[in-house]
């Protein structure tokens, strides 16, 4: 296994943690947006911005992965050892 593959695990498990961890919340969030819908406004305009942030999250999750695993290719931390 070489050495940058040893490095990009990390960030992966973790990204994958994350969405597992948003994705049932935000179905969760929609789910009772169905069921009060028609009840009361607020409450819904509520539960959908809570989703939309948790969209917001896994989006900047998975960014911030990509940038990562762009940096261990670029061997960005083997040239600042070097200082």
């Amino acid at each position: 296994m070489r050495k940058t593959t040893k490095k990009k695990i990390a960030p992966i498990v973790i990204t994958v943690a994350v969405v597992l961890y948003m994705i049932p919340l935000m179905m969760l969030l929609l789910a009772a947006l169905g069921g009060i819908a028609r009840a009361d406004f607020l409450l819904t305009v509520l539960l959908l911005a809570y989703a939309l942030l948790g969209g917001a999250v896994i989006v900047g999750v998975i960014k911030a992965l990509l940038q990562r695993l762009d940096e261990i290719d670029g061997g960005e931390e083997e040239e600042a050892s070097r200082y």
